[in-house]
């Protein structure tokens, strides 16, 4: 490699500077991008990470796309898997032993620890998911897929992605950031770690990581299988742990109940925790989960291990260093909650980040983020721990698992699981009595056949007016290109300001001064001060 040339294409004083090119880096580069901030990405890799990873998003991911207008390309995404996955999906189905019922087209149910839930138990007419049933149709996106269409989406955006640039040093100087990278030095505005588990930012800034230590251990992989009647389609427990085959063609998953001697038992083979899958370890650790004799004949692609490690950054900020996915949060894949946890940070932090850069918020703005995100975060590990508390083999554990399943055959129990695994009851706390406030804006269709969010694909704050008199939306100018406002006939709610993450800061269901009242201190809050004042508001 040219190093030299590197150095020439890496810009040296940019506002923000992001490290890694993940969903996570990706998602946060345009969203700072879209706020008017300059914005580099640097990514160690030469190429895409090509290995297996999360198969599907969930609803605050896929309405995260919807807002930027990407809705359409990630359904022809969800059309191009669901074509992969229903006819094996049904095939495999005919094979179980003792027969059973036939395989529909893939349901967005999930499952906890295993134990896949019915959706013909789930309560679909509940409130909380009939409000999100827009994206129903780009939910089956796979990381993969999603990442090649974040990157034409940061393409759009003409944000450079700098491959083969690794981090190596970095020093908070108060006012901006030194970033030593194998490409030459970088001084940038604010650095944000997106670079996953092993986080080089994380551990050059110093962030404590605390949590827990695994038990579980677990390999995940597409291979091409001699003998795939020897598997069943779904989970599948044994004395030595689980394994998981489908949805789609040579998916195989396996969980091993001791993590400690899985990677002792790799480690005597030479290896590490974090060495390369091979087939031959893929196959002996299916062959022993399973019970079977199994033989798998290649590995289609890279293969991906894991753990049920939990851990979270103590704090989400140090100075002028923050960080987001992985390189913040890392729990097991159950449920499959990591991926859409940090496109969720990247939304929250994007435009609070690029608000301070533009000079109209203050950096007290980005204290939120920590206060919004962490909470979240913390709920997400205990989630999944909760899942090794009944995933771990033992008579115990075992025991558990029965009670649990009982609880989600179920229809109160698969509803609750399913709205948790969705996404649609995550709320944070912001101020306001409105049941809307601090939730993901919902489906809020127009007497035009447009819904709100189809106003708003160019980022920026969107504000709903259905006042008889246009009340609310004569505020909006003071806010200009910040504030869009979007009037409608009369109904309720009469009233909603929507972040540029999606989640509701105002509503009101009433007219008068005092929601106007109401609604002026949201947008002083959130918006920073009207364009006709020089002067920042504190944010609280």
């Amino acid at each position: 490699m040219d190093v030299s040339k590197d150095v020439m294409d890496v810009n040296q004083n940019v506002d923000v500077t992001v490290v890694g090119a993940g969903p996570v880096g990706l998602v946060l580069a345009a969203e700072l991008a879209l706020a008017g901030a300059t914005v580099q990405i640097l990514e160690r890799r030469a190429e895409p990470d090509e290995a297996v990873k999360a198969g599907a998003i969930n609803v605050p991911a896929a309405e995260a796309l919807d807002r930027r207008g990407l809705l359409s390309a990630a359904e022809k995404v969800q059309r191009e898997t669901l074509e992969r996955v229903g006819p094996f999906a049904r095939k495999v189905d005919d094979q179980q032993p003792g027969g059973g019922r036939r395989a529909r087209e893939p349901r967005f149910t999930g499952h906890f620890a295993g134990m896949i839930l019915d959706a013909d138990l789930v309560d679909w007419s509940d409130p909380d998911l009939a409000a999100h049933t827009a994206v129903a149709g780009a939910r089956m996106v796979p990381q993969r897929e999603l990442e090649k269409l974040l990157a034409d989406h940061v393409a759009r955006l003409g944000i450079p992605v700098r491959r083969e640039v690794e981090v190596t040093a970095l020093e908070d100087t108060g006012d901006g950031v030194l970033v030593g990278t194998t490409a030459g030095t970088v001084r940038t505005g604010w650095l944000v770690g997106c670079d996953g588990g092993r986080s080089t930012v994380r551990r050059l800034a110093g962030f404590d990581f605390p949590g827990t230590d695994p038990e579980l251990a677990g390999l995940l992989g597409i291979v091409d299988i001699a003998d795939p009647e020897k598997l069943v389609n779904g989970w599948v427990w044994s004395a030595r742990g689980a394994y998981r085959y489908g949805p789609q063609p040579g998916r195989v998953v396996t969980v091993e109940a001791d993590g400690a001697s899985a990677h002792a038992r790799l480690r005597s083979r030479g290896g590490t925790p974090m060495a390369p899958v091979t087939l031959e370890e893929l196959q002996t650790t299916l062959r022993r989960v399973s019970g079977t004799d199994v033989t798998l004949t290649a590995l289609r692609g890279a293969a991906t291990r894991w753990t049920d490690n939990a851990r979270q950054a103590a704090t989400y900020r140090s100075g002028r260093v923050l960080l987001a996915g992985d390189a913040a949060h890392v729990h097991s894949p159950f449920s499959g909650q990591g991926l859409n946890l940090g496109i969720g940070d990247a939304t929250n932090l994007g435009w609070k980040l690029g608000a301070v850069v533009a000079g109209w918020a203050p950096e007290g703005l980005l204290d939120t983020y920590d206060a919004e995100r962490r909470p979240l975060g913390a709920r997400v590990l205990d989630w999944t721990r909760a899942q090794t508390g009944v995933m771990r083999g033992d008579v115990k554990s075992a025991a558990l698992r029965e009670v649990v399943s009982d609880l989600l055959s179920t229809r109160e129990g698969a509803t609750y699981a399913v709205k948790k695994i969705s996404g649609v009851t995550q709320r944070i706390d912001l101020p306001g009595d409105h049941p809307l406030v601090g939730r993901f804006v919902p489906d809020l269709w127009l007497t035009d056949g447009s819904r709100l969010v189809d106003h708003g694909h160019g980022g920026g704050f969107l504000l709903l007016d259905r006042t008889a008199d246009g009340a609310f939306a004569r505020l909006a100018p003071a806010w200009a290109g910040r504030v869009g406002s979007v009037t409608d006939d009369h109904a309720t709610p009469t009233g909603v300001l929507v972040r540029p993450d999606g989640v509701v800061a105002w509503a009101s269901d009433a007219t008068g001064i005092a929601a106007v009242t109401g609604l002026e201190a949201a947008l002083h809050r959130w918006a920073g001060a009207p364009s006709s004042s020089p002067e920042h508001e504190p944010v609280s």
